[in-house]
C-alpha cells in the first residue's frame, strides 16, 4: 500500500510540474506569448485534417467494413460506429504528437527562449550547446514515427471485445501523454551532451513523474483550443521535469548550482 501511494504522489508531483509550467504565463508572459504563434499555426493544420478525417469516416468505416453489409439492423452501423471511434482515438493520439513534433521544430527559435528562463529561474549555469534546424527536424520525424506505432497500437487495443472502447482512449492518453513528456523534456538534457540512451535510464527512475507529466499535457491538448495555449506551458514544465530528473542524478556531495540572475 505504502508503495502505491507513493507511485500515486509521484504521478501527481508530474502533474504539478505542468501546472509550474503554467506559472511561467505570471512569471514570463512575453516569452509565453511568443511560444503561442508556432502553436496556433500548427493547430489550424492538424484541427483540419481531423475535420477531414471525421467528414471522410463514414465512407471510410464501409469501405473496411463490406462484410457487414447483408448483416441484420442495427448491427452494422454498431460495428461501424465502433470502428470509426477506434480509428478516430487512434488519429487523436497521431495528431498530438505530430502537433508537438512539428511544432517544436517551426517554433523551436521561440521554445528556446522559454526552456532559457526556466533554467534561468532553476539555477545554476545555463548550457549553450546548439541542437541546430536539422536535429530538431530529426526528432520531429522521430516522434512522428512513434505516433504512428501508439496509434496502431491504439487501433488494436479497441478491438478487444467487451473493453475495447474504453481500452484504446485509455491507453491512447497513456501512450502519447509519456511520448510527449520524452520528446518535451529532451532539450535539457541534449543542451548538455546527454545521449537518448542515458537520457532515458536518467528518467527510468521517474517513470510516475514523467507519466503525471505527460498525461496532464495530453488531457489539456485534448480541450479546444487547449494545445495552442498549454504549449508553452508543457515546454516549461518539462524543462523543470527534466532538471528534477537531472538534479536526483548528480553524484552525492555534488555542489548545488547557484541562482544564475536574470536576463
Amino acid at each position: 500500500m505504502t508503495r502505491v501511494t507513493g507511485v500515486i504522489g509521484r504521478f501527481f508531483t508530474g502533474v504539478g510540474m505542468l501546472l509550474r509550467g503554467f506559472g511561467f504565463w505570471a512569471k514570463r508572459p512575453a516569452i509565453m506569448l511568443l511560444g503561442l504563434i508556432p502553436a496556433a499555426i500548427v493547430f489550424v493544420v492538424i484541427v483540419g485534417a481531423l475535420v477531414a478525417l471525421g467528414f471522410s469516416m463514414p465512407t471510410l468505416t464501409d469501405w473496411l467494413t463490406p462484410f457487414a453489409d447483408d448483416w441484420a439492423d442495427p448491427w452494422p452501423d454498431v460495428l461501424r460506429a465502433a470502428v470509426g471511434a477506434i480509428l478516430f482515438a487512434a488519429a487523436i493520439v497521431l495528431a498530438a504528437v505530430t502537433f508537438t513534433a512539428l511544432t517544436l521544430a517551426v517554433g523551436d527559435p521561440f521554445y528556446e527562449r522559454i526552456w532559457h528562463a526556466v533554467e534561468l529561474e532553476v539555477g545554476g549555469a545555463v548550457p549553450e550547446h546548439d541542437l541546430g534546424f536539422w536535429r530538431s527536424v530529426r526528432d520531429s520525424l522521430k516522434l512522428i514515427g512513434l505516433g504512428f506505432l501508439a496509434a496502431i497500437g491504439v487501433a488494436l487495443s479497441g478491438l478487444v471485445p467487451v473493453v475495447g472502447a474504453v481500452l484504446a482512449p485509455t491507453l491512447g492518453v497513456i501512450l502519447s501523454g509519456r511520448l510527449l513528456a520524452m520528446e518535451l523534456s529532451s532539450r535539457a538534457f541534449e543542451a548538455r551532451g546527454i545521449d537518448g540512451a542515458t537520457r532515458r535510464a536518467i528518467l527510468r527512475g521517474h517513470r510516475a513523474q514523467v507519466l503525471g507529466f505527460g498525461v496532464a499535457t495530453q488531457l489539456c491538448f485534448m480541450i479546444p483550443l487547449g494545445a495552442v495555449f498549454a504549449m508553452p506551458a508543457a515546454v516549461a514544465g518539462a524543462t523543470l521535469l527534466a532538471r528534477s530528473a537531472l538534479d536526483a542524478a548528480a553524484p552525492a556531495g555534488t555542489p548545488q548550482p547557484t541562482p544564475a540572475p536574470r536576463p
